[in-house]
């Protein structure tokens, strides 16, 4: 290609970053969850998010025997890496987690497809929720849908010049 790939910074704060960081969630609402970053290898897993509540803390239910867990325990300090590559949308999340086993907060986060994990649904003794309080997030985009951005992929294919597309930035929710 004749010129580099033109990207668009938009570095948001506050409740733009909240915003943004529920609207890629939701979009793909199953991450990698990331423990033990200092250690080599960083274990990870698949997760399904819960929530991003309204402060931008995301939130996930666990087994209080899992391993991640107790990795936790050890090191708060977890990523998360959401990619939704059919709408060209990644978000990479470094935060702290903390357990809680609050079980009002329980109920108010229970969904049926939780009882694949919990034999005796939102009652289970076993649940605990983590939360995520984000400490920095990185995103990247497309400026438009997904048929835009094939289309102006194609056209650069054609021209030899970068498709004007992409918007990345950090994401500060606190």
């Amino acid at each position: 290609m004749k010129n580099a790939s033109k990207q668009n910074h938009q570095n948001l704060t506050a409740q733009e970053a909240i915003d943004k960081l529920k609207e890629l969630i939701e979009n793909e609402s199953i991450c990698f969850f990331c423990t033990q970053l200092t250690q080599q290898p960083i274990t990870t897993r698949p997760m399904t998010t819960q929530k991003v509540d309204d402060e931008g803390n995301i939130w996930f239910m666990s087994s209080i025997k899992s391993d991640k867990n107790s990795e936790i325990l050890q090191n708060n300090s977890v990523q998360l890496l959401y990619s939704n590559p059919s709408n060209f949308e990644f978000v990479s999340v470094l935060g702290d987690a903390t357990i809680l086993t609050d079980r009002k907060k329980i109920f108010e986060m229970w969904t049926p497809f939780a009882n694949a994990w919990f034999k005796d649904g939102k009652d289970d003794a076993d649940i605990s929720l983590i939360k995520v309080v984000p400490q920095t997030a990185y995103y990247w985009d497309t400026k438009n849908n997904k048929m835009i951005s094939m289309i102006q992929m194609l056209a650069a294919i054609v021209t030899g010049s970068a498709p004007d597309d992409g918007v990345e930035g950090t994401l500060k929710v606190k």
